[in-house]
């Protein structure tokens, strides 16, 4: 398994902007330099505990701060915004980040969300329609290699201008990587219709944190049937998975820090976020339990990922076996006020956690 970041990113409204910001580029800059191979950021625009509004300038600043790592969109929420911007927008990051960069791309985004922005939060099938239509839209852009594109659509029309390309003005924006950067499609339910999409096109699969073993099972198989409707197969290697994890030097120890880094968030924000959202029920080991019953040692115990270098290898590789191995565990990054503490556990994982790892292919 390689090892990389998924920053929602979450920090206490309490908080300053200036300072949320500042540690996650701390965080970015230290999984540079501890050899974690990826990092996403995500995009929310009214969630006040999730507030990165624009990831692409996280980005942007992050690409001359670090050196090797890539850096992602975890992910553009689509139908919030014009494909024409978005084509735009995603394109000039990746010439900025010189291929150093993914694309995480998702169809739908949270009610409030879709409220600020118009759209019909109460249907959203349309919302997931209008999303894809959006990415069919960015891609067919992209691929106007000579700046003639039209596209009439039930939400989009978009027609590139031929009236001044005497004066050099024209559709001329492409990725640096051709065709386009990788893509990577979020996927938070077991029964995510964006999992059958990756399957078809061949992008990468992004499954959430939230989301157990017979979950992940029963996606992969989805993504394995739309794959091979359309002649493909599957590459488990590309398949990340997100985990909130906490390693410390002892069992005792971690349980006890992961208490304010993971334990803080979940009772302030995550457990009723979640348990509005309807998908409390995916961290439940019984669907008959009640919702009270999914606290912090039930997380501590079921859910999270918390322990020393050997009980957190344990547990991934569990993880991998019951799933059937896949190519990259993302862990989610938190904001404790106690920043070091964050920094602790991610030096753990890369350097007492990883090497104990399986890889797929590899017994």
């Amino acid at each position: 398994m390689e090892l990389g970041l998924f920053m929602m990113p979450q920090h206490p409204p309490t908080r300053t902007l200036y300072e949320s910001w500042e540690r996650d580029l701390a965080l970015l800059q230290l999984a540079d330099q501890l050899g974690y191979h990826e990092a996403w950021i995500g995009e929310h625009i009214t969630e006040t505990w999730e507030n990165a509004p624009v990831p692409e300038l996280l980005i942007a600043q992050a690409i001359k701060m670090t050196r090797q790592i890539i850096l992602g969109t975890g992910v553009t929420l689509l139908p919030l915004h014009h494909p024409v911007d978005v084509a735009h927008r995603i394109a000039m990051l990746d010439h900025m980040a010189q291929g150093r960069f993914y694309w995480g791309v998702g169809v739908r985004s949270i009610p409030s969300d879709l409220a600020l922005y118009g759209l019909d939060y109460t249907q959203m099938n349309g919302v997931r329609e209008q999303g894809r239509e959006c990415l069919d839209v960015v891609l067919g852009i992209w691929a106007a290699e000579d700046g003639t594109f039209d596209y009439d659509g039930r939400y989009y029309q978009v027609h590139a201008p031929q009236m001044h390309r005497h004066l050099g003005r024209r559709l001329w924006i492409q990725p640096y990587q051709h065709p386009h950067p990788p893509i990577g499609v979020a996927s938070t339910s077991p029964e995510s219709d964006t999992i059958r999409l990756a399957g078809e096109r061949g992008w990468w699969p992004l499954s959430s944190s939230i989301l157990q073993a017979p979950m992940l099972k029963a996606q992969w198989a989805k993504l394995e049937a739309a794959a091979a409707g359309v002649g493909r197969q599957g590459d488990r290697r590309e398949w990340r998975i997100a985990r909130d994890i906490y390693v410390a030097e002892t069992p005792q120890r971690a349980r006890e820090e992961a208490r304010e880094v993971l334990g803080k968030p979940w009772e302030q924000h995550q457990f009723n976020n979640r348990q509005a959202g309807g998908i409390l029920k995916y961290h439940k080991r019984d669907p008959a339990m009640p919702d009270d019953a999914v606290t912090v040692d039930y997380m501590l115990d079921h859910g999270w990922i918390v322990g020393d270098p050997r009980e957190c290898a344990h547990r991934l590789n569990r993880l991998y076996e019951e799933v059937g191995g896949f190519g990259y565990v993302l862990t989610t990054t938190h904001d404790p006020d106690h920043h070091s503490l964050e920094q602790t556990s991610l030096r753990l994982l890369m350097d007492e956690v990883a090497p104990r790892l399986k890889s797929v292919g590899v017994p």
